[in-house]
């Protein structure tokens, strides 16, 4: 599933792109994607205008209007958001088309149907009904160790809760936790402020990281485990064979020798 490291990839490419073109038209071929809205409501609101601004909050995508509100797009399991030069055929699984009057468009593709395309008044109005806690990137240790008070359970789980921190789902978790050094199975109680400090700085080497490498596991760091996070994997660090448990309900990939239970 597309996590914040993809979706931030996906903002600034709407931002270089997209921004201050007007629109020609919209073209939904999966109506069943979107959200309190129809494909005659999404090409009225959208006709004539330009997008303003790219915005991101965890996992989705925002793409302002000119006056008010914005175009909220989720990328489900396996989405992207590419651009098509005038001329060129859209990829496939294309859902959504949005055509500029310039010429070129802008393609959201899902090809499993299982992300989310809405309208909203505002970005904050979205967060809100959304439940969505605080966007992942750029927490202080401080921040992580309030949200953490009071909860039980494991740190893979809790750095997946969309409602403490919005962002980071079963693949960036595993990345986390190596960075840090911890297991996937370790309490968030056992963190002292140390551990969180220590957590903080895995987070913003994760997610910076991963983000500058444009969220492809080829081009990740020397030291990250997303490229080796599957069988026959090894270690980055010690050539140690990964192992994979379950943990908050997911596969967590981890390196037995630098992550010890």
């Amino acid at each position: 599933m597309p996590e914040l490291p993809d979706v931030e990839v996906y903002r600034r490419r709407l931002e270089a792109a997209a921004l201050h073109r007007p629109v020609a038209g919209v073209h939904v071929a999966a109506p069943d994607l979107l959200r309190d809205t129809n494909t005659q409501g999404l090409g009225r609101a959208r006709n004539g205008r330009s997008f303003t601004a790219a915005r991101r909050h965890g996992k989705y995508l925002f793409a302002v209007h000119d006056g008010d509100g914005a175009l909220v797009l989720h990328f489900g399991m396996s989405g992207v958001l590419a651009t098509v030069s005038a001329g060129d055929e859209a990829p496939d699984y294309s859902r959504c088309l949005i055509e500029f009057r310039d010429g070129g468009r802008l393609a959201y593709t899902a090809p499993r149907k299982l992300g989310l395309i809405a309208l909203t008044g505002t970005m904050g109005e979205f967060i809100r009904d959304q439940g969505l806690g605080p966007d992942a990137l750029g927490l202080d240790a401080d921040t992580l160790e309030r949200l953490a008070a009071g909860r039980r359970g494991g740190i893979k789980s809790w750095l997946m809760d969309q409602e403490t921190m919005a962002g980071i789902g079963n693949v960036y978790s595993d990345e986390v936790l190596f960075q840090a050094g911890m297991h996937p199975r370790q309490a968030i109680k056992s963190l002292d402020p140390a551990g969180f400090e220590r957590l903080q700085g895995a987070m913003d080497k994760t997610l910076h990281g991963a983000i500058g490498a444009g969220a492809e596991p080829a081009r990740m760091p020397a030291d990250f485990l997303l490229p080796h996070r599957h069988d026959g994997g090894r270690c980055p660090n010690c050539g140690t064979a990964l192992e994979h448990l379950q943990a908050a309900g997911r596969t967590a990939w981890h390196c037995p020798r630098c992550q010890k239970e």
